[in-house]
Parts: structure tokens; sequence; C-alpha cells
């Protein structure tokens, strides 16, 4: 009986995933920042740098070069802050650090980018509308908050801000020459509208180059001392781009047998192998990016092979389409419709019988070579960024209830990084969700036995922690063992800087036992 009972319970649980990893269906809000009146810019901004003043007060970049004099003394005045409010951000930050610090970097940014303005922080997006990774953050604009007026963060931004505008306006000549090359080739005008294209300087976070597309938004946060302009053109050019294959989507039908072939390459992304829509685009903005650099003959070859051998396999073709747009004279945005009907699907399909991919340890160095960025690790292109991407593709999997795709997506995380609590629990709730709640279980209680792993790169953030023992009561309340589900509501009720919503689900479990609300129940 107990057996049935949990064979059922994925449906039951539909809600609470939709919940913690809501897909932003509408990012309509207004940028929070005071941002210029004009589409593209260079600036310095508020919100990133508390955020790294805080990161840099609990230690995050402490074996960073030292950079100028003036950020050598900032950071050694953040490192040596004390106080209650700096004390709970430390806690706070050692509770929510994931194991690589690329990929802890990169969900604080991504708070820091739709945060509001000084004192508050407050989120500028409805819960339903953060990306996953913002949603475990649950809390924080509270300790910012706390932190931003105990350190006296107004005061430092002041006495930095002409520092960091002086950086912003060194970017506005380079970042121009990127702007007029790819308008030029693509015959477009910029015309001013809701979408934003702004380039944030940041020195504090090193080596790290954030790239964020938050609804009409798009945004690089980058070290003025080591930029990536190979990365900065890349970006600029999905802000170009991005639109054409939504708007025309309907054209990209017979497109779909090509995903087909790319899906077998093991180093195509995981959020493009069942995204015809998504996979078209960045081959698209890949191939304009090939066609902008001008590379000679030999080296395009080179750079196409090793793109293609990694699952970009519509570059080729739509190479060949690029050379037909440049003999023409409508812009990019009129013509696009016949760039697409140019390519002989067909044939492309015979070709790509015989294309070898890359193996999967080839990954990284094949991807670091075809876009030309050099030995540095950028955040897009090291095995952090990589990794937050695929969980935040497999996390949205599960918010729109694709948890077949979901599951796979999360088995091959965990055959690259085994244990990770994160792509346990994502793998458990997809199970729940296809009705598998024996295993689900037994990754539940994996996650929960990774609380207590003597590595803190294998122990499970709060929230992650919270809803597993909550996960977990609630399987015991369906096989009615109350005294085991209150245990694991307590247990959840005891984590520190769990979020309230987790709370909240613990403390009515605490109160009533798990009854679920389904219009029929299975045979037992």
């Amino acid at each position: 009986m107990a057996s049935a009972r949990l064979s059922w319970i994925g449906a039951l649980l539909l809600s609470f995933a939709a919940c913690l990893w809501a897909v932003p269906a509408s990012l309509e809000a207004a940028s929070p920042q005071g941002e210029s009146t004009g589409p593209i810019d260079v600036e310095a901004n508020p919100q990133v740098f508390a955020t790294m003043c805080a990161l840099v007060a609990v230690g995050f970049g402490a074996d960073a070069a030292p950079g100028t004099p003036d950020l050598a003394q900032l950071r050694t005045h953040l490192r040596s802050l004390h106080g209650p409010a700096t004390e709970a951000l430390r806690d706070y930050y050692h509770q929510h650090a994931l194991g690589d610090s690329g990929a802890t970097l990169s969900r604080f940014i991504t708070f820091a980018l739709i945060a509001g303005p000084a004192p508050k922080f407050e989120l500028s997006l409805k819960r339903d509308q953060l990306p996953p990774g913002v949603l475990t953050l649950d809390g924080f604009s509270e300790v910012l908050a706390n932190f931003y007026e105990e350190a006296q963060i107004e005061q430092l931004w002041r006495q930095f801000e002409p520092a960091y505008e002086r950086a912003a306006s060194g970017f506005r000549e380079p970042l121009g020459r990127i702007v007029l090359a790819s308008t030029a080739y693509l015959r477009e005008i910029i015309r001013p509208g809701v979408r934003t294209f702004r380039v944030y300087v940041e020195p504090m976070v090193g080596n790290e180059t954030n790239v964020r597309n938050i609804g009409d938004r798009y945004v690089v946060v980058i070290n003025p001392a080591s930029p990536s302009f190979d990365l900065m053109r890349h970006a600029f050019l999905h802000y170009l781009l991005d639109p054409l294959p939504i708007r025309y989507r309907e054209k990209l039908v017979g497109e779909q047998r090509l995903l087909f072939y790319a899906g077998r390459a093991p180093n195509l992304p995981y959020e493009y192998r069942s995204d015809l829509t998504s996979f078209f685009d960045e081959c698209f903005v890949r191939a304009v990016e090939f066609r902008v650099r001008r590379l000679p003959p030999a080296q395009l070859a080179d750079e196409v092979n090793l793109a293609e051998a990694n699952g970009y396999v519509l570059i080729r073709p739509l190479l060949k389409a690029l050379a037909k747009f440049e003999s023409s004279e409508p812009a990019m945005d009129l013509y696009f419709p016949d760039l697409v009907t140019s390519i002989d699907v067909i044939s492309e399909q015979q070709r790509l019988e015989t294309v070898k991919f890359a193996p999967a340890s080839d990954a990284e160095p094949a991807r670091e070579r075809a876009e030309g960025l050099g030995a540095k690790k950028q955040n897009a292109g090291n095995a952090a960024f990589n990794l937050e991407a695929e969980l935040s593709a497999a996390e949205r999997m599960i918010a729109e209830r694709n948890a077949v795709a979901a599951a796979e997506a999360f088995e091959r995380i965990l055959e690259k990084s085994p244990g990770l609590p994160r792509a346990l629990y994502g793998l458990a709730v997809a199970s729940v969700l296809q009705g598998d709640a024996e295993h689900a279980r037994a990754l539940f209680e994996q996650v929960v036995a990774a609380a207590y792993a003597d590595s803190a790169v294998m122990r499970p953030d709060p929230a992650t922690l919270a809803w597993s023992h909550i996960y977990l009561g609630r399987m015991h309340d369906l096989e009615e063992d109350r005294e085991q589900a209150l245990q694991e509501y307590r247990a959840a009720l005891a984590i520190d800087n769990a979020s309230e919503t987790a709370r909240s689900a613990a403390r009515h479990g605490i109160e009533q036992a798990y009854q679920p609300t389904v219009s029929k129940r299975p045979p037992e």
C-alpha cells in the first residue's frame, strides 16, 4: 500500500517544482539601476559594487591579484571589517557558497543585476520570475542591506566611483568598434527602445567575466584590467540577433532534423539539445561572428571544424547563407527569412551522417579554441559556468514539467560531478514527477547525508537541504509514518538560513499531516 501511495506522489509535488524553479515568463520590469537613456553603454554599477564588497569582505577572491594600489587598499579594508552584520554576512555566504568560486560568483552577480537600489536592494522581479540561481539566495537583500549600512559602503562607493567612471570611459571606444563592425556587417541601425546592452566595469570580479540576458537587458560584467573583447562581441551579437529566430521560429521547422544530429555531440550544452530556436540562434551568432572577425581561410576552416565537432552543425551552412546575404542589399532584419530557407536541409542531413564529434573530454579546449578566448578562464567558458548553466537548464526543465529530459540532464551532470547535492536533489524531484518515488527517496536521503560530509564541496545549500527534509516528511506522511515525518519537518526548521517558504512548509507539516489534493486516487 505504501508503495502505491508513493508511486503517485509526483503529481502532488508539481506545484512545489513550479514554485522553486519557475521560468521567467515576462521580465518586463524596468532596469533597477539608474542607467543612461541610450540603448548601449559602458557604466559602473553600484549594486554590483556593493555585492562585490560583500563577497570580498567574507574572503571571496582571496588569491586574486591585488590590482591597482587603490583596489588593493579597498580589498584590505573590506577583509578587516567586523561587526554583527558582517558576521551574519559571513555565515550566510558560507551556507550558500558552492564548491567552485566561479559558480558562486555567478549567482551573486545575477542577484546584483536584478537588485533594486541601495540601501534596501529589494529585488525588481516577482519571485516566480527569478532565475533559479537567485532563488537559492533567499533573504540576501536584507543581509546585504545590513552590511551596506554597517560597513558604510555608500561612502566607499562615493570614494571609488570616479575611478570606476574613468574605467568605463576607457571601454567606450573598444565597445564602439565592436558595435560599428557588427552593425555595419548586418546593415542594421540601433534604434532607441526597451532593449539595452550594458557593460559594467567591476575590477573586484578578477578574471571572471559574467554575461547575462534578463528579459530585454543584456549585461556583461567585466574586469577592466583583464577584458575579453571576444566575449563582449559575442554577447553584443546576441543582443542584435536573438529576436530574429524567435520572430521567425515557424521558418525553422526544417532545421529540427539537423538538431537531431547535433544532439549526438557529447559537448553540445544541454540547453540546446531540445530547443531548436536557441540552438539555431547560437549557431547563427557564431557564424556571424566568424564573418565579422574576417579570419584567414585556414584559421576559419580550423575553427569551424572545431565548433562543428562540438555540435554546432548549423554554422557551416549558415556561413554559406551569409555569403549570399553579403552580396544582397537588405538589412539582416529583413533578409533573415531568406537566409533560413536557403539552407539545404536534405544535403546537410547527408553530410552530417559522416561527421565525427569530439569526445566529451575535449569539450573545454575545443570550446575555447573555437571561440578564440585564449588561455584565460572566462566565466562563459570555464567549467564552473558550464556547470551552473547545465544545472539551471535542467531546473528549467523541471519548471516546464519535462521530467524525462530533466532526469537525463541531471544524470549527465552527476556523471561529471558525482554526489553533487543540487543535482541529486534535482534528479530526486524529476524522479517523483515520473512516479519513481523509491528512487526519489534514496536521492533525497543522499542529499541529507551530504550535509554531514567532510568536504564542504559536497554539502547542500540550505534551500536544497530544507526541501529534501520536507519532501521526505511528506513521503512519510503518505506512508502514515507520522513520527518519522515530524522528525523530517523539524529538521527542516532547524536549518540556518532556510528560506521562509521552506520554513512555512515545514511548520504546516508539523501542524497537520500532509494530505495530497488530487481529483482521483489511484488504485492501491
